[in-house]
């Protein structure tokens, strides 16, 4: 499928446009198929740079966001509908800034998943389940351009032209299998969930933080990840344009002493100015000062059980317990055609076994996978087998 049906829709991009556009979208039939794009590797932060709605009765609809900053009125006026969309958990955050909150959803690509198909791309499913190839190669790109190349709104229309055909395939292939309960649960989960908390030290995530071992060291990563996000965020640009991971590490292992033996380090090169080289060398400096106190702990602090590879040492008996439980659900899921961790998350398995009801039974065992948030569907089916894994 090469062109939408009705041609690429004009880009809404003014409020009179928008409040014609919500009319038509409220008078429609059935669900709404509903896609962002973000500029993610461009941009600083994660927000919408375009939407795209599809609904019977109404057609297609692409939205500048920056244009029409408020789809608070599109979100009310879509309130109770279904909303279709494909990996849904990526686009909520950044269609909840903009006012667009589903109460009711489908999400395909978990779908696919809890049906079995090993590829879950909306291309991949749209081919298998439809037969439709869709124009893929534009997802990559830079969602903030404007005005935005037709080829690009053409490829964004066409990423919901078939979104309810292929809801309506899968809930189908769901009904067959007798999924289609378990899928309503997890749909619903995702719908109520609140939004995910900002991380705690989320310059933790820095790639390559694993060669990092001394709490000085970890200071200067922490101060050079702060110093180039409070750029990124002015200059709104992705902070890996600022400065690569790769050089906040090589810099933290090297803690240079000036500017010279900073310029020498990998990432920090000839193109970069004197001026820019010394805030980086700031930065490492209010590093190097700061009290012992100040300095952070290696490794962050741990909710829950330890990490698996730890057990054997720790508690042998809850490492034959993790290591039961994991064969067990891993062949259960191999039966139910679905991949492990949709089945149970890894993380309520490993709590479980390090931490067992006092008695093992079905009740309690199904009571503590409800307290980690496992849905009525995933207790009735992982009970049985966590029951006789604790047990053995």
């Amino acid at each position: 499928m090469l062109e939408p049906r009705e041609g690429i829709p004009p880009v809404i991009a003014d409020e009179e446009s928008l409040a014609g556009m919500i009319a038509a979208f409220e008078a429609g039939s059935g669900p709404v198929a509903v896609d962002a794009e973000r500029a993610s590797g461009y941009r600083y932060g994660q927000r919408a740079y375009l939407v795209q709605l599809r609904r019977e009765g109404a057609g297609t609809a692409l939205i500048d966001p920056v244009a029409c900053p408020d789809l608070s009125g599109l979100g009310e006026a879509l309130s109770g509908v279904e909303w279709v969309l494909h990996a849904a958990t990526q686009d909520l955050p950044c269609l909840r800034e903009i006012g667009m909150v589903p109460t009711r959803l489908f999400d395909t690509e978990l779908a696919g998943r809890l049906a079995g198909f090993p590829r879950v791309g909306l291309g991949a499913m749209v081919e298998g389940v439809l037969g439709f190839v869709l124009e893929k190669g534009h997802s990559a790109v830079d969602w903030s351009t404007r005005p935005l190349p037709e080829p690009w709104l053409r490829y964004a229309a066409l990423d919901v032209e078939l979104l309810v055909d292929l809801r309506d395939a899968l809930e189908k292939e769901l009904d067959r299998q007798g999924k289609l309960e378990w899928a309503q649960q997890e749909f619903a989960a995702i719908a109520a969930a609140p939004p995910a908390e900002p991380r705690k030290e989320p310059w933790r995530r820095t790639s390559g933080m694993h060669k990092v071992r001394r709490r000085r060291q970890l200071a200067v990563v922490r101060e050079l990840w702060e110093a180039r996000d409070r750029i990124a965020q002015r200059r709104d640009v992705s902070p890996g344009k600022v400065l690569s991971d790769a050089a906040i590490v090589e810099a933290a292992l090297a803690v240079p002493a000036n500017v010279h033996a900073l310029a020498a380090l990998n990432g920090f090169g000839h193109r970069m100015g004197r001026r820019q080289l010394e805030q980086w060398q700031a930065a490492v400096d209010r590093a190097k000062v700061l009290a012992d106190a100040q300095l952070p702990q290696p490794g962050q602090p741990v909710t829950g059980p330890p990490p698996p590879r730890a057990w054997a040492d720790k508690d042998p008996a809850a490492a034959a317990r993790l290591s039961a439980a994991r064969a067990a659900v891993s062949a259960l899921a191999e039966q139910l055609t679905m991949p492990q961790e949709n089945l149970i998350t890894p993380d309520t398995v490993r709590r479980v076994c390090w931490e067992p009801p006092n008695v093992v039974s079905a009740e309690s065992v199904g009571t503590a996978l409800a307290g980690f948030g496992a849905r009525p569907w995933q207790v009735e089916q992982v009970t049985p087998v966590l029951v006789a894994a604790l047990s053995a």
